[in-house]
């Protein structure tokens, strides 16, 4: 399983690429260009998993089942800082959709 940020540095990587003029090229396939909405996608669902992943650690150790505190909170800080990580690079997205959209032709 590919780390969030593995997932968004791909993104990242790929973005600085379509800007320079190559194509953007996956490392597993290397047929074609691998579309912003995959790797986004990809990178959302990360984060999906490291908050499942908090919320079962923090169920368990509220739960007594055996999990230990410093397990709990790892995981809690890697879901947050996988969410607040892609939050950032959607912004940047955004921000730079609205420039696009602002140049005057």
């Amino acid at each position: 399983m590919a780390s969030p940020i593995g997932a968004v540095q791909s993104v990242a990587a790929s973005a600085a690429s379509l800007l320079a003029g190559s194509s953007a090229v996956s490392p597993e396939s290397k047929t074609g260009p691998t579309p912003f909405s995959d790797l986004m996608t990809d990178a959302i669902g990360e984060v999906s998993s490291l908050e499942e992943q908090a919320n079962t650690a923090v169920n368990g150790l509220i739960a007594g089942t055996g999990v230990d505190v410093h397990t709990a909170l790892i995981a809690s800080e890697k879901a947050s800082m996988a969410f607040e990580l892609a939050l950032a690079v959607r912004n940047k997205a955004v921000q730079a959709y609205q420039q696009v959209m602002s140049m005057q032709f």
